[in-house]
C-alpha cells in the first residue's frame, strides 16, 4: 500500500438541522465550524438536513399515501360501464 493517501479520521459532531439532534462520531469530514461538546472540547461540525433521529422510515412517521381512496375511485368510475 502506498503510504499517506488515507485520510484522517477525526472527532466531529453531526447536527441534524430539522430535528436539533446532535451526536459525535469519528469521520474523515471537515469543516470550518465547531461546537463546543458536552465534554467541553471543541469539534468540527458538520450540518445535516436529515438523520436516522428525523427520518420518516426510522421514527416511525411515515406518510402513506392514499392508494385506497384511488382505488374507490377507480372502481367506481369502471363499475358502471362493466
Amino acid at each position: 500500500m502506498k503510504a499517506d493517501i488515507h485520510p484522517e479520521y477525526r472527532s466531529v459532531v453531526f447536527q441534524d438541522l430539522s430535528s436539533d439532534f446532535s451526536f459525535l462520531t469519528r469521520s474523515t469530514l471537515s469543516s470550518k465550524e465547531t461546537i463546543k461538546w458536552e465534554d467541553g472540547q471543541e469539534y468540527p461540525l458538520i450540518k445535516l438536513d436529515i438523520s436516522s433521529h428525523s427520518h420518516p422510515f426510522y421514527t416511525g412517521k411515515q406518510k402513506i399515501m392514499d392508494t385506497g381512496g384511488r382505488v374507490d375511485r377507480f372502481r367506481k368510475r369502471y363499475a358502471a360501464k362493466g
